[in-house]
């Protein structure tokens, strides 16, 4: 599975846990950079860069490092309602291998 493959899997996954108040899309994935659009009623009490982060563990899941980096865009209208584009730097984390190859003990 290449890295957007893995991206779009991680949305997925958000959309299916939390898409009753946001939905996430790419909007662009270039290098290091992934922008992603979150649109919704967002829950109050939850917070809203919570969302945010929440793409970032389930990322982890799936061996990628995704930073959220800054908020480019953010509308809001009087029903709760939001639109709001964010800016992350994708990486990949390190797997951890425990063979003998990796250790050099054999």
């Amino acid at each position: 599975m290449n890295e957007r493959e893995k991206l779009e899997e991680v949305l997925r996954e958000f959309n299916r846990l939390h898409g009753s108040e946001a939905e996430a899309r790419i909007l662009k994935m270039e290098g290091d950079e992934v922008i992603i659009e979150f649109e919704g009623s967002f829950c109050a009490t939850c917070g809203l860069y919570d969302y945010f982060d929440d793409i970032k563990w389930e990322a982890m899941d799936l061996g990628v490092e995704l930073e959220p980096l800054e908020v480019l865009e953010a509308e809001e209208d009087e029903f709760e309602h939001g639109r709001y584009v964010v800016r992350y730097r994708l990486g990949r984390r390190p797997t951890i291998g425990m063979g003998i190859a990796e250790t050099g003990k054999g």
